[in-house]
């Protein structure tokens, strides 16, 4: 462990869960994470985003799933066992995060967080609210509340 982030235990600093996809490794901030579970193949809904994978019955709620790959552009998944659900709070909205695996817990402190560089294309900036250097690691930080578009919150309005 380095002193930029430790493993859960310490109250100091933010504390993220770590995902890969890909080879890519990003996180997303704890408190937006109800549950991280298996994967379950989804039912499709006509006419949705190509990233939603379509909705899984979870415990009597109708639960959205999103293939977060397909959703930063950067694949579409084959979903498979190996796969995990990371169920989160957007706003108001409750989703599932379809990602390949779940990596770490981490806590970091707010000066360790790097702004995303200029060069970086419109989809990152939209997505990524900033960047962790750790170790040899670089973990990009999901903007989660740009994950859905505008148009969902004003519908459920």
């Amino acid at each position: 462990m380095t002193e930029e982030a430790q493993h859960f235990g310490s109250t100091d600093g933010n504390e993220f869960i770590s995902f890969c996809i890909g080879e890519q490794e990003y996180c997303i901030d704890i408190m937006a994470i109800r549950e991280i579970r298996g994967w379950t193949p989804a039912t499709i809904l006509p006419n949705s985003p190509d990233y939603v994978q379509g909705v899984i019955n979870l415990r009597g709620s109708v639960l959205p799933i999103v293939d977060l790959a397909k959703r930063l552009q950067i694949k579409e998944t084959e979903p498979s066992e190996r796969h995990v659900i990371i169920i989160t709070q957007i706003g108001t909205q409750i989703v599932g995060l379809l990602v390949d695996s779940v990596s770490d817990i981490l806590t970091v402190q707010d000066d360790i967080i790097q702004p995303t560089p200029d060069v970086a294309s419109e989809v990152a900036n939209a997505f990524i609210g900033g960047v962790i250097a750790l170790d040899e690691r670089m973990i990009s930080v999901l903007a989660l509340e740009n994950i859905l578009p505008n148009f969902v919150e004003s519908e459920a309005a």
